[in-house]
């Protein structure tokens, strides 16, 4: 039997294309998961644009069976077609996740066809459960795991090295038993993303992107953009946790005025999250890779409150990493033993501020 890809559980923001019946995946740590009763189970995985792009730009993606990973592997042909063997005695639980980040690919997934023993033999595909709570992350080149699965100073960023699922956030959501979103750009900030030193970036920051299923320099079948996907909020996060500031700081420095200016963004960017998701608790958080903006994320967060009323809201500072004890990853990102402890520490400040 052939089933769409919109009948298993969608993992993070996902855009369904109803003409080619593709689910296209772009944000980090997108997905999909199901179980399935059957013989086998063979998926369809469609390159973007970018899947000729070599380890520098193809989409990377990673699949589970029963939980075990059974690959991590670039997409780099327009098609492939992946088969999985059925569990005789019950149901086989299948989990694709993207490994990569939104900007360079993304990839499709369709026709996910599952087949009998026999020919008498019944044959079932259900999506995965829900479980009882949902993160969203919003972040930067830290939450995607950029460079994580490479080496400081033995080459630099391509997606080949970038894997989502060894980051902060994914951890943070395997320690609470959550599903997750991640709406995370690398380079990107609030009011300013990386840049020269006192030289404003406004093209590459989150509040504009922070609607969409996506963004990415690579096109989908016809010419599309990921960018022209926009994500519904139908579902409200258990809670929402900000990871933004690092790239600002390229731009802000010490200087007092271009820190009020972050924050006085980060307050409009707060309004904003808040309108789309009006119950969801609200955890601003920095420091992985510096502390710069720490001051004026609680000065934004004071304002904000003091504007708003709202008070479903807290900070929390991750210790810098260690470079010395944890080493680093590529372009002086952290390392996957960082990551781990950035992960602990932020779910057991969730744990002790909501309860869980």
């Amino acid at each position: 039997l052939l089933y769409l890809p919109t009948e298993a559980k969608q993992i993070g923001r996902t855009a369904y294309h109803e003409d080619t019946k593709t689910l296209w995946c772009s944000l980090s740590g997108s997905g999909i998961s199901f179980q399935f009763t059957g013989a086998s189970c063979e998926f369809t995985l469609v390159g973007d644009s970018a899947y000729s792009g070599g380890d520098a730009q193809a989409a990377r993606y990673a699949y589970y069976v029963n939980d075990v990973l059974q690959a991590e592997e670039q997409l780099t042909e327009a098609e492939r077609c992946i088969t999985v063997s059925g569990d005789a005695a019950g149901s086989t639980i299948v989990r694709i996740v993207k490994l990569s980040e939104s900007a360079q690919s993304a990839f499709g997934i369709r026709d996910i066809a599952v087949t009998a023993a026999d020919g008498d033999a019944a044959v079932s595909l259900e999506a995965m459960p829900a479980k009882s709570r949902y993160i969203e992350f919003i972040g930067d080149s830290i939450t995607c795991g950029y460079g994580v699965d490479g080496e400081y100073g033995k080459g630099t960023f391509k997606t080949a090295n970038e894997n989502a699922t060894k980051a902060y956030a994914f951890l943070t959501a395997q320690n609470l038993d959550a599903d997750y979103s991640l709406v995370s750009y690398s380079g990107h900030g609030v009011v300013s993303g990386y840049t020269t030193p006192g030289k404003l970036n406004s093209s590459q920051i989150v509040p504009k992107l922070y609607g969409q299923c996506g963004e990415s320099y690579a096109t989908l079948e016809g010419g599309k953009k990921i960018g022209e996907d926009l994500w519904d909020f139908s579902v409200q996060p258990d809670l929402i946790v900000i990871n933004l500031g690092t790239n600002d700081a390229s731009y802000t420095g010490s200087d007092a005025a271009r820190q009020k200016e972050f924050a006085a963004a980060y307050v409009e960017f707060l309004k904003q999250i808040r309108e789309n998701n009006p119950d969801s608790p609200i955890l601003c958080t920095l420091g992985i890779m510096g502390q710069t903006l720490c001051d004026a994320i609680t000065l934004a967060v004071s304002d904000y409150t003091a504007e708003t009323g709202d008070t479903n809201i807290n900070t929390m500072w991750f210790d810098v990493q260690d470079q010395a004890t944890d080493g680093l990853a590529v372009d002086w990102h952290p390392s996957a033993a960082t990551h781990q402890k950035a992960a602990d520490r932020l779910s057991a400040f969730i744990k002790d501020w909501l309860g869980w």
